[in-house]
């Protein structure tokens, strides 16, 4: 064991004050809770700095009983509690379970409240070493999930922290939450969480980076479940369904706010804006709403109807757009504040950037390039088209000119293959249809004749980057001269600062703003978007705008607007077909011969495809069980446990959750049990399967506190154990029993009700028949 502090409390009180006063890097040990095999198997990530242990607290270690209940003291052994003579007779089901715990020298050691405060007991959370950094410890993945699960939970999974896909996701989006509502088939359901965080869900569905799906653990088993392809789906339903889904606010605030621009930043804040009953009006000097969205990403990836479309839902809900003529070119950001009680801004960046090589006059601007096609003024650039840049708007241009008509396309980028910044699958799609790539190159001039290209000179290029990350590109001796009649530049974009006024503070060419509030230096205006980022990804672009929305409904006086909970700790199901390998669903495409500039290259999924795909998903979660054998008892004796801060009934106190199996804070002490006393003629067991009887791990158990009366059960509770992170009570079970004379037919349909709804892992389905001749014979039990 490392070196640590070790402090014996002598009164709760104590306790809690070491508890309060070294707070995270302190541990309890009480008896039970095996903390000290787990500190010399080294299991966790953080060791403690300081122990405190509960055992010389004398006033913790009691039995008593009133005309109420029966009380417990947190540290009574459970070799006292076995044998006590009131708990054998009217607790006869806490008796047995605290029997059942392993060898009499553990009951020996072990108190009531350590037992039901242990970690949980998995081969690879309890592995030295803290081999498998699980996901219960902070770490990506519950390695039990697919792999060694013959003991582990066979009713899903806990969600102990926010899923790999959701923190890989630059909005937050709740993806295995919605991922679940399409299992479910509740379409509806499933639209309402994306439409909390994203509007604009038909958009993403097509251009999203999906860093979801290099994250999702199923990568790890076979291939990633198809995010964005599901994303997409929603996204048209949303549309295909916008009565249902988009409303007028009930009330209106009387606020009025300006958005500069409608780009995906814009409109989303636009979104929520009017949601919180703010008027709000949209400016942008393009004819048509969509900035970057409708003028710079090519109509074969994100046809214009579909931004079209979001743009008519936005207008039906009282969004006002005023676009081209109708907006003043010369209004300042000052202007516009003067006029409206707030504004956002998110211009985007359509500056054009310079390389200063001879000849660059005569090149083309792809952002240009783009523009002039999306408004069908374009035509074939020429029949050898030579592309400056390695990132998406390169590739979409280069793409494009093939599309228009060019007879042979390259593209040239300082950084090399495994450089290149442009998303891999749009390379391979480049690739796919002709286009040459000429990484590690870098211009050094345009080769022209009488004011006309023919041609580009290119140097080697070394390294792009300095031993500090800056751009600092090194070049070597070597030319290579390329024939060329056109020479397209797209090597990113600039905000251009001169339409922002005097007063607002820029960093660089780009407006200065809060990366959490998106607050600017002038009050009452916020901005977002490539204004503020640069040219960045349309999903970041909506989580700013989100963020925005909340910041000025706050700055106008609206309500503190409420995150959604997180659902850490509750139970989260999947179907157990999602642990056979499979591969991920593949969209339906063009093929390459019949592709064209105007039309969308990808044919979408139908409904089957899309529940199929969403059946994918692990749900990620941790599926080790609760190794409590008196967690169970408990529950089904209806006990409250009280602590030093409240009171709980026990089937509220335990928790799967990041480093937690409780709900107690890290400076709360359990300190009593109380049972309330049976009702005359209550028949309790205990079942228990393990494997050896010195082992303190149930395979599974069952605690079944049954009341019964004039040869019927008039109440029941029946509590399982070992079969789920938490132990599980099963109401479907006790309304059944209601009323009914114990019998084996009885117990039989009790026993299959028991098991409904599991979803055992690879290995573990025996399991589900454990549970069903536990239930049955808990049940034979009451027979007189």
């Amino acid at each position: 064991m490392k070196p640590l502090k070790y402090y014996n409390a002598n009164t709760v009180e104590s306790a809690v004050s070491m508890l309060e006063e070294h707070k995270d890097g302190v541990k309890v040990v009480a008896g039970g809770t095996d903390l000290l095999g787990t500190l010399k198997d080294n299991l966790h990530p953080l060791y403690p700095e300081t122990v405190v242990s509960l055992k010389k607290i004398d006033n913790l270690s009691y039995i008593e009983e009133d005309n109420e209940s029966l009380k417990v003291g947190a540290m009574t052994k459970l070799s006292d509690i076995q044998d006590d003579p009131k708990i054998k007779g009217k607790y006869a089901l806490l008796a047995e379970a605290a029997h059942t715990v392993a060898s009499p020298q553990i009951r020996n050691m072990a108190t009531i409240g350590g037992n039901i405060c242990q970690e949980p007991r998995c081969w690879y959370y309890r592995y030295p070493e803290n081999k498998f950094y699980c996901l219960r410890k902070g770490g990506k993945i519950c390695n039990a999930l697919t792999g060694n699960n013959t003991y582990h939970s066979i009713f899903g999974a806990a969600k102990v922290c926010a899923t790999p896909c959701q923190s890989a996701c630059p909005n937050g989006t709740n993806i295995s939450g919605y991922l679940s509502k399409v299992r479910e088939g509740d379409l509806d359901g499933a639209a309402q969480l994306l439409l909390s965080v994203n509007p604009l869900a038909a958009i993403t569905g097509r251009v999203c980076p999906h860093y979801c799906e290099d994250d999702c653990n199923r990568g790890e088993f076979d291939q990633g479940v198809s995010v964005r392809d599901i994303e997409r789906f929603m996204g048209d339903y949303i549309l295909n369904n916008a009565g249902r889904f988009f409303s007028a606010p009930d009330k209106e605030s009387g606020k009025n706010i300006a958005v500069i621009g409608s780009g995906p930043a814009g409109l989303t804040a636009a979104f929520y804006l009017r949601q919180f009953g703010h008027k709000v009006t949209v400016f942008d000097r393009n004819k048509e709403a969509g900035g970057m969205l409708t003028y710079a990403i090519p109509a074969y990836r994100l046809p214009k109807d579909v931004v079209g479309r979001v743009v008519d839902v936005l207008k039906n809900i009282g969004v006002e757009f005023k676009l081209g003529s109708e907006v003043d070119a010369k209004a300042t950001v000052e202007d516009y504040k003067n006029k409206f009680d707030s504004v956002f801004v998110a211009s985007g960046a359509w500056g054009k950037n310079f390389i200063n090589i001879p000849g660059e006059e005569l090149t083309l601007s792809g952002l240009e390039f783009l523009y002039k096609i999306s408004n069908k003024q374009q035509e074939k650039p020429g029949k050898k088209v030579v592309v400056i840049g390695g990132g998406n708007v390169a590739v979409d241009v280069a793409i494009s000119s093939l599309r228009l008509g060019a007879e042979e396309v390259s593209m040239v980028c300082l950084e090399s293959r495994e450089e290149m910044p442009a998303w891999e699958h749009e390379l391979a799609q480049a690739l796919e249809e002709g286009v040459k790539l000429l990484p590690s190159w870098g211009p050094e001039m345009i080769l022209e004749k009488d004011g006309k290209v023919t041609g580009i000179l290119l140097k080697k290029c070394l390294s792009v980057f300095n031993s500090a990350g800056r751009f600092a590109p090194v070049y070597g001796e070597e030319k290579l001269a390329l024939e060329a009649d056109c020479v397209i530049l797209a090597i990113g974009q600039r905000a251009e600062v001169e339409l922002y006024g005097q007063n607002l503070e820029l960093k660089g060419s780009y407006i200065a703003a809060d990366e959490e509030t998106q607050a600017t230096s002038m009050a009452g205006v916020y901005a977002w978007g490539d204004a503020v980022t640069g040219p960045a990804t349309v999903v970041s672009a909506i989580a700013g705008g989100r963020k925005a929305s909340s910041s000025i409904n706050s700055y106008l006086g609206g309500a503190e607007i409420e995150k959604a909970a997180e659902t850490y700790g509750e139970m989260v199901e999947f179907d157990g077909s999602c642990l056979e390998n499979s591969a991920k669903v593949k969209m339906l495409q063009r093929p390459v011969e019949g592709r064209a500039i105007y039309t969308e290259d990808a044919l979408g999924l139908e409904i089957e495809a899309i529940k199929e795909e969403a059946n994918r998903c692990f749900n990620c979660g941790c599926v080790a069980v609760s190794p409590s054998d008196v967690a169970p008892a408990l529950i089904a004796l209806d006990a409250i446990i009280k602590t030093t801060k409240k009171t709980i009934a026990a089937e509220k106190f335990f928790l799967a959750c990041l480093g937690k199996s409780t709900v107690l804070d890290q400076d709360e002490l359990v300190t009593e049990i109380q049972i309330p006393i049976p009702v005359a003629g209550s028949v309790q067991v205990y079942k228990k399967f393990r494997l050896r009887k010195s082992i303190d791990f149930p395979v599974a158990s069952v605690a079944a506190n049954l009341s019964v009366q004039n040869g019927k059960i008039a109440d029941a509770r029946i509590v399982l154990g070992a079969v789920m992170p938490v132990p599980k009570r099963v109401n479907e079970v006790e309304d059944f029993l209601k009323g009914k004379a114990p019998s084996l037919e009885v117990a039989e349909v009790a026993a299959a009700l028991a098991v409904k709804g599991a979803s055992p892992l690879l290995e573990n389905e025996y399991k589900v028949n454990i549970v069903k001749a536990l239930v049955k014979r808990s049940i034979l039990a009451a027979v007189r």
